[in-house]
């Protein structure tokens, strides 16, 4: 065995680094792969955590609002009837009328 040429010995060493590059480029692909997905993950389980964290929308109130629309349709009868617009009759059936 002999000694190798200037020229193999720099064939040798390309392909060498060549290889290396190649495997370098390919493991921070992947690594960057499973950063992603890592990534990916995480926040769908912080999105997840919120929506279970939010509170419940308060409650309707349509029976307060029900309540106060038939007092205040009561208060105007009443200045109705007070301003002699509506006689004691008139408003008498006008409130049996509103409160069923």
């Amino acid at each position: 065995m002999g000694r190798r040429s200037l020229v193999g010995v720099a064939a040798t060493t390309a392909v060498v680094a060549g290889t290396a590059t190649a495997v370098s480029g390919h493991m921070r692909g992947k690594q960057a792969d499973q950063a992603q997905q890592a990534a990916d993950a995480q926040a769908a389980q912080q999105q997840a955590a919120a929506a279970a964290a939010a509170p419940p929308p308060p409650p309707p109130a349509p029976a307060a609002a029900a309540g106060d629309d038939l007092v205040s349709k009561l208060n105007e009868l009443g200045q109705l009837k007070a301003q002699g617009i509506l006689s004691e009759a008139e408003f008498e059936a006008a409130k049996a009328k509103l409160l069923g």
